[in-house]
């Protein structure tokens, strides 16, 4: 835990930065979403709104931890892991939450926990040797869950019509494929670095 905690400069970050803390904030905020989205049990009320914004912030604490983690140079690998596991947890209770509401396909939410947790296991596998970042394709594919989800969870097919609700279907199915093609890009990289390691 020693090192820098918010200032930026070349020396050692310490775990327990400021970038790492939004991180863990991140992490806590998902079961309050949950519950609020589960709570409201499919009768877009309050609770509804409520958990719509309460995701929408916690998903911008992802661009603001690592905003936070570049511009003071508070790259850690321990937040390197702990991110795309908020990331994760965040996404995944919301796709599995919504499932349960009968407001997603089940087939879509697992296809998609599959890959994450997949690659999640395979990370920490590998931890002893190196800490492998999130590719490209792998945050882009996180932009646009997080845009289908937060189409799906805020309520708006009411005033706008269901067109608004078939277009966070689509951004849904276009996720879902770079899902696919990110993890299978993400072992790709993996194996050219162990090649070249070699």
């Amino acid at each position: 835990m020693r090192g820098r905690v918010a200032r930026s400069g070349d020396t050692p970050a310490s775990t327990g930065n400021v970038a790492n803390i939004v991180t863990v904030v991140r992490i806590f905020m998902a079961p309050a979403f949950i519950w609020l989205l589960l709570a409201d049990n499919g009768q877009l009320g309050v609770l509804r709104y409520v958990a719509a914004i309460l995701f929408v912030v916690a998903i911008v604490t992802d661009t603001v931890d690592g905003i936070l983690a570049r511009r003071q140079n508070l790259v850690t690998d321990f937040g390197k892991i702990l991110d795309p596991i908020a990331d994760k947890v965040l996404i995944g209770g919301a796709l599995v939450a919504l499932s349960i509401l009968g407001e997603l396909w089940w087939w879509v939410t697992i296809l998609i926990l599959v890959r994450e947790f997949g690659i999640t296991i395979f990370r920490f596998a590998v931890i002893r040797t190196r800490v492998i970042p999130a590719v490209a394709s792998g945050k882009l594919k996180t932009v646009l869950q997080a845009v289908g989800i937060s189409l799906l969870l805020f309520p708006f097919w009411i005033f706008l019509g269901t067109w608004e609700l078939w277009v966070g279907w689509v951004v849904i199915g276009a996720a879902t494929v770079l899902t696919v093609v990110s993890g299978i890009d993400f072992v790709i990289k993996y194996l050219q670095q162990n090649r070249q390691k070699a």
